[in-house]
């Protein structure tokens, strides 16, 4: 007799969380710390920002209450989203019998075909989720605004703080190291030297300034790069320009950049709330086939702090 593979199992609520996990926030930009998470927002969260003007003054004998304090606040909404597919389980069958066998690199083995479905399924969801954090639109099926959809229309952004950009000036190495000094150069002198300042930039302009480094005379490193090695200086490490971390935001077209605080960008998502689903449903019993459905529900979105905070490079600013 052939053997039968059936599914039996529904994830659903404890057992699902996991899931909903990986596929949420995976994503490299929340999974390498570049942003904020605020987790179990089911609708929406409130992000406060207090001001206030000079609040030393000469000093007297009374109370003199003079200061200003100015409260402020931004919304950070999530947007319901969900995943409906179909699979074939004849196709995945024999790849996921390899890697429960040991014939495979990979380090941590599915317990179940379950299992492996659900991490598939939710390592393609969070390649997407990276792509909404910072160009998504909510006008998108699967998308939210992302950072640069809002920063994009908020009047509040500094003039000077909207850096302009030609096509590929940043993703140049010739002119990478030139394209980066002028968005440090606009940082607010509030931020620079903060522990959590980061330059978020995108793959192309991360490779461009490695490239760099490896040695182009014109950029002022000597024909040799950095420690005279050439473009074998760099083994995937941690990157800095000017005293500023980069952080490589895969969400990021090719010819854009941000500068601003960790703490000043938000993730919120439905985590432990009740719109988390994940599902498998085996369609065998049911109408004889050999599909799996996957149904994963979940929300999420994001918002910024200070708009003040941020200095942008080849984001263009309607509002402005």
């Amino acid at each position: 007799m052939a053997t039968t593979l059936s599914i039996t199992t529904t994830y659903a609520g404890e057992s699902a969380k996991k899931f909903v996990a990986a596929a949420l926030l995976s994503a490299p930009t929340i999974e390498n710390g570049g942003v904020e998470i605020m987790g179990n927002v089911k609708y929406r969260s409130v992000i406060q920002k207090i001001s206030t003007d000079g609040l030393l003054k000469n000093s007297t004998c009374d109370f003199d209450a003079q200061s200003t304090v100015t409260l402020t606040e931004r919304i950070l909404e999530v947007k319901d989203l969900q995943v409906n597919l179909q699979l074939c389980k004849k196709t995945f069958h024999n790849t996921f019998l390899g890697i429960e066998q040991g014939y495979s690199s990979f380090d941590t083995l599915p317990t179940s075909f379950q299992d492996y479905l659900l991490g598939y399924v939710a390592s393609k969801v969070a390649a997407q989720n990276e792509v909404a954090i910072w160009n998504g639109a909510t006008g998108t099926g699967g998308q939210f605004d992302g950072f640069v959809t809002k920063i994009s229309t908020d009047a509040g952004l500094p003039t000077a703080q909207e850096i302009a950009a030609t096509s590929t000036n940043i993703t140049a190495a010739s002119t990478v190291i030139t394209e980066l000094g002028k968005i440090v150069d606009q940082i607010p002198a509030a931020l620079y030297g903060k522990e959590d300042l980061y330059l978020y930039v995108s793959q192309a302009t991360a490779r461009a300034y490695v490239r760099a480094l490896g040695g182009f005379g014109s950029s002022g490193l000597g024909a040799n790069g950095t420690n005279a090695m050439g473009t074998q200086w760099y083994n995937n490490g941690s990157l800095t320009f000017d005293g500023v971390k980069i952080f490589v935001a895969n969400g990021l077209n090719a010819t854009q950049a941000v500068a601003t605080t960790k703490s000043n960008l938000f993730f919120g998502t439905s985590l432990e709330s009740d719109l988390m689903e994940a599902s498998v449903i085996d369609m065998s019993p049911l109408d004889g086939s050999q599909n799996v459905r996957i149904i994963m529900r979940m929300a999420a979105g994001v918002q910024y702090g200070a708009i003040e905070d941020i200095v942008t490079y080849g984001i263009t600013n309607s509002a402005n």
